[in-house]
């Protein structure tokens, strides 16, 4: 039985350590390897292309939106609009075909999903109308850089590449604790998937702004998301799936803890089937670098929820065996204890905001698998008041 506990303590640490410290400072070490390596762009490369937006009953920031899309710089014959609204209820469709009405010079289409089963499955029904050779998938309350499509089709410079991301800029960092906490993870994972892309392939990408070939888009089902689920199902596939950061999306942040613990609970709605979403993965043999990087920064990332648990069970298994067992238990009990108080006195310290913003999302996993166990995980949008 002690053999068993010390074996977990040791396990769930690596996991620990691994997913926050250990990959993100070991990527970085290996990315000064291919320092010089950069991504190759072809700005000559500027197929149709339709932008997709979509949205459920986003009228507080679809007229925004709208203007958004029609300021980007490309070939006006070369571009199409299509707004999927999934089963929105508010006057999100009304204002849709105002604005069309009020722009007829412009290829805009609303695409209207008539039963609501969450964002994949309305990207999924509205790709079936899309006929041009490029899709640019945005959320509604993104607002992209007008140069973001010109930049993402230049980075598909061979079939090889399949997927391209652009690049989220947090645009109220400022705004909040909260917003700055999840914009400084921003950086940290950008800076992570850049190097990966760089490499070989991302692990994941961003649903604020990213591309496909339209003959390569699968319908995956609902209850998956694009952001996780695409880079890999091309990954496997021997394709490529990388992040141009020269296109860029800028979205709000979560102002308050509450929005963004509902996001990440939506987020981890599969949480389960993220862990290793396909055997396959671990054959570092066929698929290199990209085995190594999912470990690292999805399956590790996956566990923390399990591994915390296991982490404090295990110690209180062993804290008898020595000091080190008293200090790491008074370390995870301090930890708590922190992110406890920050959540009552709602500090100005940065260092309880991490703290605190990093316990929360570690219960967002938890939530999600509750969720996924009672049959309760839903494919539906957890919008974020504060951010629209």
């Amino acid at each position: 039985m002690e053999l068993l506990s010390t074996t977990l303590f040791y396990l769930s640490a690596f996991v620990i350590v691994w997913a926050m410290v250990g990959y993100p400072v070991s990527i970085k070490l290996i990315g000064k390897r291919y320092k010089s390596r950069k991504i190759e762009k072809d700005y000559h490369h500027q197929p149709t292309v339709t932008v997709m937006v979509v949205a459920h009953n986003e009228e507080k920031v679809i007229q925004e939106k709208l203007n958004n899309i029609l300021e980007l710089e490309y070939p006006k014959e070369k571009i199409e609009f299509l707004i999927s609204s999934d089963n929105s209820t508010d006057q999100t469709n009304n204002m849709v075909r105002d604005f069309i009405t009020k722009h007829l010079e412009y290829k805009i289409r609303l695409y209207e999903v008539k039963i609501r089963k969450g964002k994949t499955n309305a990207q999924n029904e509205a790709q079936k109308t899309v006929t041009t050779e490029f899709l640019v998938m945005t959320d509604a309350n993104s607002l992209i850089d007008k140069n973001a499509v010109k930049e993402l089709m230049a980075a598909f410079i061979s079939d090889e590449i399949a997927y391209v991301t652009g690049r989220l800029s947090i645009s109220n960092q400022g705004a909040s604790e909260v917003s700055h906490a999840e914009s400084n993870y921003w950086d940290i994972d950008l800076e992570t998937r850049e190097i990966e892309g760089k490499i070989q392939t991302i692990t994941a990408g961003n649903g604020a702004l990213y591309a496909c070939r339209t003959k390569d888009y699968y319908d995956f089902n609902p209850i998956q998301c694009h952001d996780s689920a695409m880079p890999v199902f091309y990954a496997l596939k021997g394709r490529r799936a990388i992040a141009n950061h020269d296109a860029i999306a800028y979205e709000k942040a979560g102002e308050v803890i509450e929005d963004e613990f509902g996001r990440k609970v939506r987020m981890n709605r599969d949480i389960v089937r993220d862990i290793l979403p396909d055997i396959r993965i671990l054959n570092v043999f066929k698929y290199k670098w990209f085995s190594y990087f999912y470990f690292g920064h999805r399956t590790c990332r996956y566990l923390l929820w399990i591994a915390h648990l296991m982490l404090l069970i295990s110690n209180i298994l062993i804290i008898q065996d020595g000091w080190f067992y008293i200090l790491t238990f008074c370390g995870q009990v301090l930890f708590y204890l922190l992110a406890l108080i920050q959540a009552i006195i709602k500090s100005k310290s940065k260092y309880l905001s991490y703290i605190y913003y990093y316990t929360v999302t570690i219960t967002a996993q938890w939530v999600g698998l509750f969720r996924i166990l009672t049959g309760k995980a839903k494919p539906f949008w957890e919008k974020a008041e504060s951010s629209r």
